[in-house]
């Protein structure tokens, strides 16, 4: 079992960092791989509404010229993830939510019915609406949200300060148990007997 962590800070081993780190320590002391990804500082393009990753059938977005694509091909060996992100504004960074717009929107399939759990953290205020914004992505998805003692938050600003918020700590790797028995789970007998659904009967409010 392997869970894919994204770091969508642009720092990349600041205080998000810290806090997903602290989650993969304790997954991989529960036997689970891991792999903290870093979304890095160049340009994440928004998604254009193009249609051409659904159309052609692609599994990956049409436009090849940033980080959206490499991170696409990581879901393959990925049983679950938990998305970082610092605070802006009370909402996540922009590049993040760029990213898991396109990846989810262009290769949603690989990542039906797989655990998810986002990170938030931030100076002072607006993590909790910032995690409900990422959160509401893996809800769409199918994608069982795991949960920890708290809201899965860490407090800092300055660089190591994340390290410093004890009960943070202790959420993450609340949340990082909770994910590893999660996944023991549901790999118990290597069925993978995901539920049945129906069809999406999906509908506008418009016609």
């Amino acid at each position: 079992m392997k869970v894919l962590l994204i770091n969508g800070s642009p720092h990349k081993q600041g205080n998000t960092f810290l806090a997903l780190s602290e989650v993969a320590k304790t997954l991989e002391k529960q036997g689970v791989e891991t792999e903290i990804v870093h979304i890095g500082t160049k340009a994440v393009r928004s998604c254009i509404a193009c249609g051409q990753c659904a159309a052609k059938q692609l599994g990956q977005c049409v436009f090849d010229d940033d980080v959206c694509n490499r991170i696409v091909e990581k879901l393959d060996s990925a049983d679950a993830m938990v998305v970082g992100s610092p605070v802006y504004y009370g909402q996540p960074n922009g590049a993040v939510l760029s990213l898991i717009q396109r990846m989810f929107y262009a290769a949603g399939a690989k990542v039906k019915n797989k655990p998810a759990a986002s990170v938030c953290v931030c100076r002072r205020g607006g993590a909790t609406a910032a995690l409900q914004t990422l959160n509401m992505a893996f809800e769409m998805m199918n994608m069982p949200i795991v949960t920890s003692q708290y809201w899965n938050v860490v407090y800092g600003c300055t660089d190591g300060e994340a390290a410093l918020d004890t009960e943070g700590m202790q959420t993450m790797r609340t949340l990082a148990n909770n994910m590893a028995w999660l996944l023991k789970k549901i790999h118990a007998d290597g069925s993978l007997d995901y539920p049945e659904r129906e069809p999406w009967a999906r509908m506008n409010f418009i016609r």
